[in-house]
């Protein structure tokens, strides 16, 4: 059983979050009241970002100190959004939302995972008809390792992860988004994850 925080409290994160607990963990999910991220931060031992992506930044960069020596698993992307609503461009381009907190969280571990995938699929995939993929960047390799484990009390398969290597290979699978409005429209909100065929 691991101590877990999960930020964000919407769609994304109550799904994963509620997940999380029916695996064994011991799960807290912090809302947007005043000092709730700080206080299930500072509790837990790794840290869900699964708030949404062009506010991540201020939200856990305020958080330093409590995510000191944890593992942040960032679920997130950080896009401009169109007219629709949906991801138009990135918010960092040339860069990564994943890199933008590792530069202001030097004493945490980020992992970026689950992105490239609409939200159902993060605690479900098995329910695909074709075998999805799930990808890790991250600086540590024990911190990755934690976070691979976590993946397999999702229902991930060891052979459908795929360590990508370094933060800096965020910035590739946090591109995919730009994907995603264009499959949407084509297909509408049917899950679907962005794998590799081999």
């Amino acid at each position: 059983m691991t101590s877990i925080a999960v930020l964000g409290n919407g769609r994304v994160g109550g799904n994963l979050a509620a997940a999380l607990a029916r695996a064994g963990h011991e799960v807290t999910v912090a809302d947007r009241t005043p000092g709730a991220a700080a206080d299930a931060a500072r509790a837990a031992r790794i840290v869900v970002n699964a708030t949404p992506g062009a506010g991540s930044l201020d939200r856990l960069a305020a958080l330093r100190e409590e995510l000191r020596g944890k593992i942040l698993v960032d679920l997130s992307n950080a896009t401009v959004d169109g007219p629709d609503g949906l991801p138009a461009d990135l918010l960092y381009p040339g860069s990564s939302l994943a890199e933008q907190l590792q530069e202001a969280l030097p004493d945490t571990y980020v992992v970026k995972t689950l992105n490239t995938m609409l939200f159902p699929v993060m605690t479900a995939p098995a329910s695909l008809a074709q075998a999805p993929e799930a990808f890790l960047s991250g600086d540590d390799p024990q911190a990755k390792q934690s976070v691979r484990e976590l993946l397999t009390d999702l229902g991930w398969r060891e052979e459908w992860i795929t360590d990508l290597g370094g933060i800096r290979t965020a910035r590739a699978t946090e591109a995919t988004i730009l994907f995603v409005p264009h499959i949407i429209r084509s297909s509408g909100f049917t899950p679907f994850a962005i794998s590799v065929a081999r």
